[in-house]
């Protein structure tokens, strides 16, 4: 009889608010991950309320899938997903079967990579990276120069509350910013 193959979890994120309020999905157990606390994504997405129906999201970074999937639960039109852990994206993989997510694309590479080579424009962004990697600034400004946020895009930007907010591109306007515990969480516009 052959063994199955299957990921080893950590735990479950719910999904808040939308279409699959409620829904449980289970979280790959992957050193660094740390999906966005339910409180956190509740007042992000309470932010980002008049803007989240039919927006085209990129979830860099995507980890659980958390922001992705609430997104797309709450009426986004298309999430693309980067996550470089191979046990991370089988498990978002399996979760959008589970859901049966069609409007969710997976990519597995760098958020570096893809930036470079989608030709994509994007109205809603999340990032967050791992902290000690402390990419903020560089992917920042790479999604500035290669011209992958549309027009008055939000940008949703996950670090921690110790320190100064990493520098970002001048062109970015600070909507809202909070802090949780360890989590400082903030939204941007791109303007133009």
């Amino acid at each position: 009889m052959a063994k199955q193959n299957k990921l080893k979890q950590i735990g479950q994120c719910r999904i808040v608010a939308g279409k699959w309020r409620g829904r449980k999905l289970a979280i790959a157990d992957v050193e660094g991950l740390r999906p966005t606390p339910d409180r956190v994504r509740e007042t992000v997405f309470n932010w980002l309320q008049s803007y989240i129906g039919n927006a085209v999201c990129l979830d860099l970074f995507a980890g659980s899938g958390a922001l992705g999937f609430e997104a797309i639960s709450r009426g986004a039109e298309h999430v693309t997903m980067v996550e470089l852990n191979t046990r991370a994206v089988k498990q978002l993989q399996d979760n959008c079967q589970i859901l049966s997510a069609d409007n969710c694309q997976i990519e597995q590479q760098t958020a570096q990579q893809f930036i470079a080579k989608t030709t994509l424009q994007y109205d809603l962004v999340f990032i967050d990276p791992p902290y000690q990697a402390d990419l903020w600034t560089e992917i920042a400004q790479q999604l500035v120069d290669n011209k992958v946020l549309n027009d008055n895009a939000k940008i949703y930007l996950e670090c921690s509350s110790k320190g100064e907010l990493p520098l970002l591109p001048d062109s970015w306007s600070l909507l809202k910013d909070k802090t949780s515990g360890e989590v400082r969480y903030c939204l941007f516009e791109n303007n133009v």
